[in-house]
């Protein structure tokens, strides 16, 4: 396994780059997504929350990210003696309409499939997406860690119908007419994945790459109105069997299957058992929570409900050679709270990792060992 930092836009740095290598990643997952334009509540240095007009204002829908820009963010940092493994989130302004079902749609898959096209001959092999109408919306921030960190989490349910112009959580017409998006159903839902997959992932076999979808966060059956897609760990399985195919991914997160309710004492460990030894895990979100929703709170990698531990034991098990992520951390309470808050997850899973692999090497001695006793 493979230690990497995701990076927002704006963090996309030289100096971020040095502090990736400094604590221990050999690897960059980059948003090219600017969730912070235009935003109301969002502080840069942190992981964006927003009010309920979202997080802030899509982008350009007549420019997409073209092949120089993508292969710039990839030489920079190999510069830096980095793999960009990933690019996460497609910008809602290239495909509101393909989440909405809308007249766009048609055009916009187009993009998708341009997007997936330079991504490839960029040499990025993964493309992290969330296929979700109302985005990551519904959270809340305040002193929920550890010493009073400041933290993400949620305080109750969150269907507050979403404005005309609104998808995934961000503005994209910020000029539409009066009233909310209609709520579609669940199977709307799910045939409106299946649309994208039956289009896309030929193109993403094509150019090499990896599609990799997030679950639902927060992992509620509707928010804002509108139903979820994996909110719960079984639907991942849909998911992969709706259409079967090397580059039909997971962009696995612990945390927030960590949220996700009703679940038995081991039904989660058995989930990460499920779907990594089917192989399918493009890269893992590695990071801990408490609670399960409506109410949870992001916690200290080494203080939530999760065994961090018995995870890495799992996915060492069946081989999972991937990238590991903080995804996103408490701040700390000093003059970079950011760092400090990525810098002690990442020397936490420095150091799991190594104990991991010792035991492993000690187990597989062992085993070599008493074999050949036996032969003697």
């Amino acid at each position: 396994m493979k230690l990497g930092l995701g990076l927002y836009r704006h963090m996309l740095t030289r100096e971020n780059f040095l502090f990736a290598r400094q604590a221990g990643a050999t690897h960059i997952v980059a948003h090219l997504v600017d969730y912070f334009k235009g935003g109301a509540r969002n502080p840069r240095d942190n992981q964006p929350t927003g009010t309920d007009r979202g997080w802030g204002l899509a982008g350009d829908p007549e420019k997409l990210w073209t092949l120089k820009e993508l292969t710039d963010v990839r030489q920079a940092v190999e510069a830096e003696g980095l793999k960009l493994e990933a690019i996460e989130n497609f910008d809602p302004a290239h495909w509101h309409d393909v989440l909405l079902d809308g007249p766009k749609k048609k055009q916009q898959l187009e993009n998708v499939k341009e997007i997936i096209r330079r991504v490839g001959q960029a040499g990025i092999p993964i493309m992290g997406y969330n296929f979700s109408i109302a985005g990551v919306c519904g959270r809340t921030h305040a002193p929920y860690a550890r010493g009073g960190a400041m933290s993400v989490g949620m305080e109750g349910p969150y269907d507050l119908p979403m404005p005309n112009g609104m998808a995934w959580n961000m503005v994209y017409d910020a000029d539409a007419p009066a009233g909310t998006v209609p709520a579609a159903t669940p199977d709307e839902l799910w045939q409106r994945l299946d649309d994208f997959l039956k289009e896309i992932l030929p193109v993403a076999e094509k150019a090499n790459v990896r599609l990799a979808l997030h679950p639902d966060d927060p992992p509620m059956p509707t928010m804002r109105g509108q139903p979820r897609l994996v909110y719960q760990a079984h639907l991942y399985q849909r998911v992969i069997d709706l259409r079967p195919s090397p580059s039909n991914a997971l962009e696995f997160c612990l945390g927030t299957l960590a949220e996700m309710t009703p679940q038995g004492q081991d039904e989660f460990y058995q989930s990460v058992d499920q779907y990594s030894s089917q192989g399918k895990l493009a890269y893992v979100h590695f990071r801990n929570v408490t609670g399960r929703v409506p109410h949870y709170r992001e916690t200290f990698v080494d203080d939530g409900d999760i065994d961090m531990i018995r995870v890495l034991r799992i996915l060492k098990k069946n081989k999972f050679d991937g990238v590991l992520i903080p995804d996103h951390t408490p701040q700390m309470s000093c003059d970079a709270p950011w760092h400090a808050g990525m810098a002690f997850a990442m020397g936490y899973m420095r150091a799991a990792l190594q104990v991991i692999e010792k035991e492993m090497n000690f187990t597989q001695g062992t085993t070599k060992q008493q074999s050949t006793a036996e032969l003697v």
